[in-house]
C-alpha cells in the first residue's frame, strides 16, 4: 500500500465517520418531532428507542460473519447509504409501521456501519504504526455538532422532518458514495481478501486468535464509557434544570459543551497517545471523567455543574477510540471479529445507562445517581493494562511501524 493510498484511505474514512455523526445527531435530536409526527405515546416511545441499539447490536454481530467473506470496506460502502436512506424514511413516513420499519433498518445498518468503520480504522492505524484512531472519532464528534446544529435550525424554523432531512441526505449520500472509492484496508486485516492476513503475536493472544475471555476487559470498559456518555446525553439538561435550578435555556448548554469538549479532546488525543502511550492516556481520561461526575454530583449551582460536564467531555472522549485500537492490537490476526464483538457493548452501555440513572434518580436522588457512572468509569483503571502494548510495538515486534513518511 502506497503512502498516497493510505492518506486517501484515511481521509475517506474520516469523511465516513463525520457523515455518520451528522446522521445520528439528526435522528436523536429530533425525537420529540418524530414522536409528534407519528403519534407515538410516551409509553411506547422507550420501545422504539430501545429497539434501535438492540438491532444495531444484531447488525454488528452479522457484520462479524459477513467480513469473513468480503472486505469491511464493502460492508461500509453499502451500509452508510442505507443509514442515510433509513433516516430519510423516518422523515417521510406517516403511519406507525413506516417509522417502525425505517428505525429497524436504521438500527441494523448502524450496527454494520459502526463495526466496519472501526475495523477499517484499526487496520489503518496498524498500517500507519502510530495512533490515528482518536482522530476518526473526532470527525464523528464534528459531524455530531453539525447535525445537532442542523436539527436546531429545522426546529427553529418549524420545518417538517422530511424538509430537514432531505437536503442533508441529498448532499451526504453522493459524497459518501464518492468517498467510498478510496476506502483502504491496511496490513494485517483479518478477513477474506483483505490486504494481508498474517497474524502477529499480539498481547495475550497466541497468534492473534480471538478469545472472548481476553476481550472481556475491553468489553466492560466500552460498556462503562457508554453508560457515562448516555448519562450526559439523556440527563444533563434535566439535571441542570431540576437539580441545579438553571433556566430552561441554560439547561440546553451542557450537552453542547460536552460535544465540543469531546471534539477538542479527540482532536489532540492521538498526539497524547503518541507521546505518553495509550495506557497513560486512558488512565488520565478515566480519572478526569470520574472527577467530572463527582463535580456534577456535588455542584452547588448550574455553572459548577457545567464545569463537571466539561471535564466529562475531555475525559470520556479518548476511551472509546482507544478501546477499539486496543482490540486490534490484542488480536492482530482476527481484529475484524474483535472489533465487531466489542462494538456490541457500545449499545449495551447505551441501553443500560439512561434507565439506570433514571431509576436511581427516582428511587434515591439524581445527585447520588451520578456517583454510579463515576464508579464505573473509575473501574477502567483496573483494566488499563489491556490497552498495551503501545502502537510502536504492533504484532509483538514482528511488524515494522510506518511513522516517517505517512501524512
Amino acid at each position: 500500500m502506497t503512502d498516497a493510498g493510505l492518506r486517501h484511505g484515511r481521509a475517506s474514512l474520516g469523511l465516513s465517520f463525520a457523515v455518520q455523526g451528522v446522521a445520528f445527531a439528526l435522528l436523536v435530536t429530533r425525537i420529540p418531532a418524530i414522536q409528534d409526527q407519528y403519534g407515538i405515546s410516551d409509553g411506547l416511545l422507550p420501545v422504539f428507542l430501545a429497539a434501535v441499539p438492540i438491532l444495531a447490536g444484531a447488525g454488528s454481530v452479522a457484520t462479524e460473519k459477513v467480513v469473513a467473506r468480503v472486505r469491511p470496506s464493502v460492508v461500509l460502502r453499502w451500509a452508510q447509504p442505507l443509514v442515510l436512506l433509513a433516516l430519510l424514511g423516518v422523515g417521510a413516513g406517516r403511519e406507525l409501521w413506516h417509522v417502525a420499519v425505517a428505525l429497524g433498518v436504521f438500527g441494523l445498518a448502524v450496527g454494520a456501519l459502526d463495526a466496519s468503520m472501526n475495523m477499517l480504522g484499526v487496520s489503518l492505524q496498524r498500517a500507519y504504526g502510530r495512533s490515528i484512531m482518536t482522530g476518526f472519532h473526532a470527525a464523528f464528534s464534528l459531524g455530531g455538532i453539525a447535525g445537532a446544529s442542523l436539527a436546531w435550525a429545522g426546529a427553529r424554523w418549524e420545518l417538517s422532518l422530511l424538509a430537514s432531512y432531505l437536503p442533508v441526505v441529498a448532499v451526504l449520500l453522493p459524497a459518501a458514495l464518492v468517498g467510498s472509492r478510496w476506502y483502504t484496508e491496511g496490513k494485517g486485516v483479518a478477513g477474506k481478501g483483505a490486504a494481508g492476513t498474517e497474524a502477529g503475536a499480539g498481547s495475550g493472544s497466541a497468534g492473534g486468535a480471538l478469545s472472548f475471555k481476553l476481550l472481556l476487559p475491553l468489553c466492560l470498559i466500552m460498556t462503562f464509557a457508554y453508560i457515562g456518555d448516555s448519562t450526559v446525553s439523556n440527563w444533563s439538561a434535566k439535571y441542570l434544570q431540576d437539580v441545579l435550578g438553571s433556566s430552561e435555556q441554560l439547561a440546553t448548554v451542557p450537552y453542547n459543551v460536552y460535544m465540543v469538549t469531546t471534539l477538542l479532546g479527540r482532536a489532540v488525543g492521538d498526539l497524547g497517545v503518541r507521546r505518553f502511550g495509550a495506557v497513560a492516556v486512558v488512565r488520565g481520561g478515566s480519572l478526569l471523567a470520574a472527577g467530572g461526575f463527582a463535580v456534577v454530583a456535588v455542584a452547588p449551582g448550574a455553572w459548577v455543574g457545567m464545569l463537571g460536564f466539561t471535564m466529562l467531555g475531555f475525559g470520556l472522549c479518548v476511551i472509546v477510540p482507544q478501546t477499539f485500537a486496543a482490540a486490534g492490537r490484542m488480536f492482530p490476526g482476527d481484529s475484524d471479529a474483535a472489533v465487531a464483538r466489542l462494538n456490541i457493548f457500545n449499545y449495551v452501555g447505551f441501553l443500560v445507562g439512561s434507565p439506570l440513572v433514571g431509576a436511581l434518580g427516582d428511587a434515591w436522588s439524581y445527585r447520588g445517581a451520578m456517583l454510579v457512572p463515576m464508579v464505573l468509569v473509575l473501574a477502567t483503571l483496573v483494566y488499563a493494562r489491556a490497552f498495551g502494548p503501545e502502537p510502536a510495538r504492533y504484532g509483538g515486534g514482528h511488524e515494522r511501524p510506518r511513522t516517517a513518511d505517512v501524512g
